[in-house]
């Protein structure tokens, strides 16, 4: 109880001085998920709405393994990627690895399939429901599917929502390749492992604390933005 105390004393502490190592692994953390967030949408909403409407012969095995990627274990991602960016890599000619671009894409790769399956469970009730109407109107497929991402983005805001939650607290993916380098890719997961393995038990649970709290902000942020709750809707 001490130490979770102690961990409320060190994130007021931090929060209230602004702190500057604070601020700057915040904004990067901020960064990186966002960034990885908005590139996951651009490609996880389509491919769910494709998946909703378009009939082909894979189609369920094709939905079974876009479920399955769900559970795709952060670190054998951070080490996949860290092969294809490595010097000895495909891709290490562009020097990506141990940046914030190398942990954006490594975050893509674990968002997009969360994304998609949300976004697909939700479109897939819409095209139900608005089927037919859509059909007489002989709508190509792709004003089908714009017209029922646009129908449902309070529905799809979930799927964002729920690709942000766990990219924001991702660390095994992050600090294999990012490596966790003060001022260039620290942010506040790996700083917290970083805290946790030097004993600083008190500073660990202070950043913990600032990122649900970072975490909550987004959320009803993001939420008052969309005005996904406003009087007279559910």
């Amino acid at each position: 109880m001490g130490d979770i105390l102690q961990g409320l004393y060190e994130a007021g502490r931090l929060i209230v001085t602004l702190d500057a190592d604070l601020l700057e692994i915040s904004l990067r953390s901020l960064y990186v998920t966002l960034t990885a967030v908005a590139i996951a949408a651009l490609i996880g909403l389509p491919m769910g709405a494709w998946l909703a409407v378009r009939r082909f012969r894979y189609r369920r095995s094709v939905i079974a393994l876009l479920n399955a990627l769900m559970g795709l274990p952060p670190v054998v991602v951070g080490l996949i990627v860290y092969l294809l960016l490595s010097r000895s890599g495909p891709f290490g000619v562009f020097g990506l690895l141990f940046t914030p671009t190398a942990m954006i894409i490594a975050q893509v790769i674990i968002i997009t399939p969360l994304v998609a399956s949300i976004a697909h469970q939700a479109i897939r009730e819409l095209w139900a429901e608005y089927h037919d109407l859509l059909i007489s109107l002989n709508t190509t497929r792709g004003q089908r599917m714009r017209t029922l991402i646009w129908d449902g983005r309070r529905a799809l805001l979930t799927a964002a929502l729920a690709g942000f939650g766990r990219g924001i607290g991702e660390v095994g993916a992050i600090m294999i390749v990012g490596g966790n380098i003060d001022h260039v890719t620290r942010v506040l997961t790996t700083a917290i492992a970083l805290e946790t393995g030097k004993g600083d038990f008190a500073l660990a649970l202070g950043l913990g604390f600032v990122l649900i709290f970072l975490a909550i902000i987004v959320n009803l942020l993001i939420h008052s933005l969309s005005q996904t709750e406003v009087r007279g809707r559910w």
